[in-house]
């Protein structure tokens, strides 16, 4: 049975230096150092992936635009997101990375249906997305980075932030993208009860054999 992460818990932080950290943790860490997931939030600011394609930035709203390690495209991070990162060692716990992304959509998921909301995934599209009739919307988005064995940066889940910055971007390249959060959902739940129960989600997740 694989360990539980360690969690730290670091509020609302600046998004360069928490990327520099990961970094830095993950170059740093041998077989014998724990796993660790770190939950924040972030100022607003928009991140692009390292294969991203500029242009799904549509308008400059003055938000600070960063090119980071990750997969993926362009997303925003906010006040009222939960931002959960995962430093974890893939060797160690036997997975790939695409059976850990369908751990961590698994984890939203079940969140969600906890709560009485349906979500599910969209193929070639990763991330967590409420389907109503013909209507789309993501509501959580994930990428992640694996340098020697060890993974990092993780999901992010709107709960109750300003939404309208999406409308500035193609949402994970996603032209048209509608985005949707939690408390638009009925779910009345704040940020930090909904990061709780993320994290006891992801858990399970990374408990599985």
């Amino acid at each position: 049975m694989n360990t539980a992460p360690a969690v730290r818990w670091l509020g609302r932080v600046a998004y360069q230096p928490t990327w520099q950290a990961m970094v830095d943790f993950t170059a740093a860490r041998n077989a014998e150092t724990a796993d660790e997931l770190w939950v924040c939030e972030h100022p607003p600011v928009y991140t692009l992936g390292q294969a991203g394609k500029p242009e799904h930035l549509l308008t400059d709203i003055g938000i600070p635009l960063i090119k980071i390690d990750r997969g993926g495209q362009i997303t925003y991070h906010g006040p009222g997101q939960v931002v959960i990162y995962l430093l974890l060692d893939l060797t160690r716990r036997g997975l790939k990375v695409r059976e850990l992304v369908r751990r961590i959509e698994q984890a939203v998921i079940d969140l969600l249906a906890g709560q009485g909301v349906a979500a599910t995934r969209l193929s070639g599209a990763p991330g967590v997305y409420i389907v109503q009739g013909d209507a789309v919307a993501k509501i959580g988005a994930l990428g992640l980075r694996v340098r020697r064995g060890g993974c990092y940066h993780g999901v992010s889940l709107n709960v109750d932030m300003d939404l309208s910055p999406f409308a500035a971007i193609n949402p994970c390249g996603l032209a048209g993208m509608a985005v949707t959060q939690t408390c638009d959902l009925g779910i009345a739940l704040s940020p930090l009860q909904v990061a709780e129960s993320l994290v006891n989600h992801l858990n399970r997740q990374l408990e599985r054999a």
